[in-house]
């Protein structure tokens, strides 16, 4: 019968274990064949439990690791023990399926290590625009996206008529003004200039009823709204609609590892084909008809 080990007792199993590993030679041999647990003619020793506890964690947590590890082994052995008692003999035959999935990860590791020594990794500006112009059909926005700035002002913040004339200008002394008084005043001052974002994201930002006015401000690129606390000011500079094909620099990494992609499955199948002709050429395999 398995009873569960008190706190006591696996903190007792937690000294032995740090005697294990950082005990002496004589007293490691005396306690690391000490069973921890059993299920039927199973046993789990304290030598099994190295390695489970990292370095550095207190003994309440050590025991408390110890003891999932504990658990968790009693239950896989239980479970072990009821498949080798219900399924047959055939579903108990995995040797082909583990001999067929050590191929894999053995051809796989091998791939791998072909595609180190061998895959030429840089993409250039000129094979991704290449590429992107090729495929624009795969490339198609389901969102609209803006480039532009924002701002949300407190109705109290001073000579806001001067900030409805600095935020529609590209004049670097106007910019510089704004600056200057949205980081003095603004709740919000925010440049999107270099990224883009949803214009749900921006909308969401705006009073309520923005979201009615969608058409219109991209139409107008500018939007100024108000509530009973704030002033809010968009200037849109760019605008990728849903539905058209999606701005180069918002996909430029997605395509490049498109395109490296496609550069390892050609690799792997040049590989493929040439340990193919090599062996047929050696006479290392036939085919029997």
């Amino acid at each position: 019968m398995y009873n569960k080990p008190s706190k006591f007792r696996i903190l007792y199993l937690f000294f032995l274990l740090t005697i294990v590993l950082t005990g002496c030679v004589k007293r490691q041999e005396e306690v690391k064949n000490l069973p921890v647990a059993r299920v039927l003619d199973q046993y789990l020793y304290l030598s099994d439990l190295k390695g489970v506890v990292p370095d550095g964690l207190s003994p309440e947590d050590s025991s408390s690791l110890v003891h999932d590890f504990i658990e968790k082994w009693v239950r896989n052995q239980l479970m072990l023990n009821k498949a080798e008692i219900n399924l047959s003999e055939p579903e108990k035959d995995v040797e082909q399926q583990i001999n067929s999935y050590r191929s894999s990860l053995l051809i796989y590791a091998y791939e791998q290590s072909y595609l180190r020594q061998n895959l030429d990794t840089l993409v250039t500006d000129m094979e991704v625009e290449d590429y992107y112009k090729e495929n624009q059909s795969n490339f198609v926005l389901g969102n609209t996206l803006i480039k532009g700035l924002y701002i949300k002002l407190p109705v109290t913040a001073p000579e806001l008529y001067k900030v409805r004339q600095w935020y529609r200008s590209d004049d670097p002394e106007n910019i510089k003004s704004l600056e200057g008084y949205c980081f003095k005043f603004a709740a919000v001052y925010d440049h999107f200039n270099d990224g883009w974002i949803t214009l749900n994201e921006v909308l969401g930002m705006m009073p309520a009823g923005a979201a009615q006015q969608e058409s219109g401000l991209l139409s107008r690129r500018y939007f100024e709204g108000r509530d009973t606390a704030f002033v809010y000011y968009l200037h849109i500079k760019e605008i990728a609609a849903s539905g058209t094909v999606s701005p180069l620099d918002i996909v430029k990494r997605d395509v490049q590892s498109i395109i490296l992609n496609k550069r390892k499955i050609k690799l792997i199948n040049e590989l493929e084909t040439s340990i193919y002709s090599d062996a047929q050429d050696r006479e290392h395999f036939n085919i029997y008809k």
